[in-house]
Formats: C-alpha cells, sequence, structure tokens
C-alpha cells in the first residue's frame, strides 16, 4: 500500500492523567497521510471473511432440528470466532436450496433449519443474524443460490406451494436435483425477486452468489434445455452462447437491481477459480483444469469487464506449485483481470485442505498464499471455506495465517462510486484507566450518517497523520449504538503506560472520517 506527496508530519504534546476528570483534549492530527511510509504487513482495508454453509449442515445450523436457542447459541459461537481471528466479514448461507433462512414468500422455510422443509423454526434467523453480526461490527453477506431448487429430482416431494412444483415449467431435472431452468425469463424474474425481498427487508451488507449457475456437468447426461433453447435462443448460433448470456442477464440486472433498492449493499460473486486455460483462449490462465466459462456457462470475466459485480472472490483452492492450476498464476491472472475496473478482488481460501495431504499439510500453506497476495495490490482481502474448518485449524495453518497476517485488525473496503460520503469526525470526551480492567476511552457520536467507529491507539502522547495510514495503531472497531456517547473498554492496555487515543467514524459505504480531538491517559 504506497501514498502519494508529501506528508506533514505533527507532533502533539499532550499532558493527562489516568482520569476522566484530568485527562485532558488533545487536538486533532493533520488531515492527510498522502506520502506516508506504510507497512504492508499491517494493511488499513482489507476484506477478511469467512463462509457459514447452511446446506448439508456443513457450518451451521450443526444438525437440522436443533432448538431456536441452540441454534443461536451455534450462530453467536461462529460469529465470535470470527472476531476473534480478527476478521471482519462472515458470508452466511440463507437460500441453499430454493428455499429460506427468513420468512419469505418466495421459498418456503429451510429443512437445514428444522429437518422439514416448510416449518417455522421459531424465530428469525436472517433478522438474528443480521443483529448479531452488526453488534460485533462483522459485515453479514448474505449467500444466495440462485438456482439450485432441491437437491432431490421429485417435485413430489417439497411442499405444496414450493414454486418449483407450483411452477414446473421453470424447472429442469439434472442427476439427482431439480434446478430453476435459467433460460426461463419468467423463472428469472422469480430469482431476483426472492433476492431482493431480503436486501429490502434485512440490513444485510452484501448479497453473495456462489458459483452454481447451471450446474456442473454429470458424466454422460446432458442438459435438458433444449425445448427452452428453442423457445428462447432465436439469434444465438450455439446452445453455449446462449447459456452465458441466461447468466450475464441475471448477474448485469441483479446488481442493477440491488443497488437501486440500496445503493451501499454490494454485490459479489464466487466464481470457479478458472475462467478458461490459454489453450483454449489466450486471454485465459496458464493452467489445465475445468473452465467455468464452458463447463457451468459463466463468463465470470465478463461480469468483471463489464462491473456488473461489486466484487469477485474466485476460488483458487489449489496450492502454490500446482501444475495443473498454480495458486501464483491464479492469483496474477485474476489480477489483471480486475485491474483498472473498480471491482473488488478477495481471493476464495481453501481452509478445508489444510492438514489433509501435501503441501496442506503444512502448517504454512494458506499463510504463504496470502504472501503471494502481497505482490498483487489488486488482491484487498480473502474469504476462508469454511467456517468449520477455521475452527478446526487443521496442521495450525490457521493460527499461523491470524499469526503471519492479522496482527492487526482492518477496516472493510470502501464502496466508491455509490454515494456517501465521511461523517463529521468524533470527539474522544473522556478516557478512564484502571489497572484491573484497563482503559474505557469515551466519544461522542452524534453523527447520523457514521455506522461504525475505529479506535486508534498511540503510545506515548503523540500522534501524526501517518499514524492513521495504515493499520499499526489501529486498535479496534465498534459499531455504532443508539445514544450520543459510545464507549469502548481496552483491555490490552498496559498498566501504567501513557497513551493518546483518537476515534473515527465511518459511513455506510465506508468513508472515513478525519480523526477527531483526541485524549491522553498514563
Amino acid at each position: 500500500m504506497r501514498l502519494v506527496a508529501v506528508a506533514v508530519a505533527l507532533v502533539l504534546t499532550l499532558a493527562g492523567s489516568c482520569t476522566a476528570d484530568e485527562s485532558e483534549s488533545a487536538p486533532a492530527p493533520p488531515t492527510t497521510s498522502a506520502g506516508c511510509r506504510t507497512d504492508e504487513t499491517a494493511p488499513k482495508r482489507q476484506l477478511r471473511g469467512m463462509w457459514i454453509a447452511s446446506v448439508r449442515s456443513i457450518d451451521w445450523p450443526s444438525r437440522p432440528g436443533l432448538s431456536a436457542a441452540r441454534q443461536r447459541a451455534e450462530l453467536v459461537a461462529w460469529l465470535d470466532l470470527a472476531r476473534k481471528l480478527k476478521l471482519n466479514a462472515v458470508v452466511l448461507q440463507v437460500r441453499p436450496t430454493g428455499d429460506a433462512f427468513w420468512p419469505s414468500r418466495y421459498a418456503p422455510w429451510s429443512e437445514w433449519l428444522t429437518g422439514r422443509q416448510g416449518v417455522h423454526p421459531g424465530y428469525d434467523p436472517l433478522a438474528f443474524a443480521v443483529r448479531e453480526a452488526h453488534a460485533r461490527n462483522l459485515e453479514l453477506h448474505a449467500w444466495f443460490n440462485p438456482y439450485r431448487a432441491s437437491f432431490g429430482n421429485d417435485p413430489r416431494k417439497l411442499v405444496r406451494d414450493h414454486p418449483a412444483r407450483t411452477h414446473p415449467d421453470w424447472v429442469f431435472r439434472y442427476g439427482d436435483s431439480l434446478y430453476y431452468d435459467p433460460g426461463v425469463p419468467a423463472a428469472r424474474e422469480f430469482v431476483q425477486r426472492a433476492v431482493l425481498d431480503a436486501v429490502r427487508r434485512y440490513d444485510i451488507d452484501a448479497v453473495h452468489f456462489d458459483d452454481f449457475f447451471y450446474p456442473y456437468p454429470l458424466p454422460g447426461k446432458k442438459l435438458p434445455d433444449r425445448a427452452t433453447y428453442r423457445k428462447y435462443g432465436a439469434g444465438f448460433d450455439s446452445i453455449g452462447d446462449w447459456r452465458r448470456h441466461n447468466v450475464d442477464l441475471l448477474v448485469r440486472d441483479m446488481g442493477r437491481r440491488i443497488h437501486r433498492a440500496k445503493p451501499w449493499v454490494w454485490f459479489g460473486i464466487s466464481p470457479f477459480g478458472i475462467w478458461r486455460n490459454a489453450r483454449s483462449d489466450p486471454r485465459g490462465s496458464d493452467t489445465a483444469g475445468l473452465e467455468s466459462y464452458s463447463a457451468i456457462y459463466a463468463d465470470s470475466r465478463r461480469w468483471v469487464e463489464r462491473g456488473w459485480v461489486d466484487y469477485v472472490v474466485p476460488q483458487l483452492y489449489w496450492q502454490l506449485g500446482y501444475d495443473i492450476a498454480d495458486y501464483t498464476t491464479l492469483v496474477r491472472w485474476w489480477s489483471g483481470v480486475v485491474r483498472g475496473t473498480g471491482v473488488r478482488l478477495y481471493v476464495g481460501q481453501a481452509a478445508y485442505r489444510l492438514g489433509t495431504e501435501g503441501p496442506w499439510r503444512r502448517s504454512d500453506e494458506l499463510s504463504r498464499h496470502l504472501a503471494v497476495n502481497r505482490r498483487h495490490p489488486e488482491v484487498t482481502g480473502d474469504v476462508y471455506f469454511s467456517a468449520a474448518s477455521m475452527r478446526a485449524d487443521g496442521a495450525g495453518g490457521v493460527t499461523a495465517l491470524v499469526e503471519d497476517h492479522y496482527a492487526r485488525p482492518a477496516l472493510v473496503p470502501r464502496a466508491t462510486g455509490r454515494g456517501g460520503s465521511a461523517p463529521a469526525p468524533p470527539a474522544t470526551t473522556a478516557v478512564e484507566a484502571d489497572d484491573a480492567d484497563g482503559v474505557t476511552v469515551r466519544w461522542r457520536g452524534a453523527e447520523r450518517a457514521a455506522t461504525s467507529y475505529a479506535v486508534y491507539r498511540f503510545a506515548g502522547r503523540s500522534a501524526s497523520a501517518c499514524g492513521f495510514a495504515d493499520a499499526r495503531q489501529l486498535l479496534t472497531t465498534v459499531r455504532r449504538t443508539s445514544g450520543d456517547t459510545q464507549t469502548y473498554l481496552d483491555t490490552t492496555a498496559r498498566p501504567g503506560q501513557t497513551y493518546t487515543y483518537h476515534v473515527t467514524a465511518l459511513d455506510r459505504f465506508g468513508h472515513e472520517s478525519r480523526p477527531g480531538a483526541g485524549q491522553t491517559t498514563e
């Protein structure tokens, strides 16, 4: 992370004591950090997330049929783990198989909640998830599988009012599953309305699609959509081009409609890691694996180039040096794809492979992945699959990557070009030191535009603009609560040590205010 121009460093001499009554106000530091030398190991902005998968009880709930209280307790534990690992986002699966984790008129309650499709779980899981994630200042990216309707292929086993049952012309059977047909305009519109229902009714931070559009190919089986192609495919030279067009329409229209409803909500997709191999297309990557372009008709490169998504999370689940799909090769390729587009590049990381075989038995495999990322400034974050693997910490790989790369917290990347502005700077009003508990920091946060705050701590009685240029002095981030006065207890403060605290405010788009006036204690 490099900033240009000339830095202005102003040292602020502050005198104060350990009590709120006697602590003295410190002037706000200069507002510019241009020209500051930053530490690449402490980036100020970086998306750090983990997928929480609900399908087949991969992560949460741990099994269908748990009580509402047990489900809530399990989810809180996952959110606490994310915060402990210094992550700042979770990607929670809320539509795994044409169902819903919220009361939706577009889909039945999910069987992964209660064990029976269509049965109310006794609470609103999405509302609870949003509230608890935000209480920990974690972004909640709601993860939708758009087209998978059921893992079974018999519509009669779905609840009576399931849309795949009431609209049989919207679905096709493929293997053991049912899918909404991406080529049917009514089905595509229905999927978008189901997603927008959650966008409008819940305070989510992002809509997240996985890599399932058309299903992955099964040996010896062709997609049963020839009749749909004959009906809707006029003007296309091949069925493959038509299928890609159908997926393109969903992606393009979904992003536009999300931003019309709530401009601050991100739209992101986690595509399969290989778009096309270079031997098929010179614009492709130097790889030799399955191509999403032709296998599942996902033209992910086009989505980025057209700016139809806000972020992309290619699933780069391969190790360094893998001859078919080398991690370094693919990071370089994806970095080139997003360069100059304004689309954020986060990398999907295979935490589930830690401790399994070959190089994945090394404790530093994922840590080395993040070291590669640093060589590519286009990479602005990572998302890990999945929560259970992050907790399992196979081969100590999660511990290693956190120690090597997440020593400091990070702000989420800023949304650009969609509105918003930096809030007014908050003023730190008092610090109260207690040798047993730590230091309580208080500030005024009445600015309505503020969604969250960043708390910076400087050793001694000085602060400078460059201290805000990276995360070395970033102590924590906290969500705005009701009321004018906000507080944070710094339990890491050393007794007798002199500290200066400053707070900044951030709006929903991630714009950060100037540092407010601070307080010093000793």
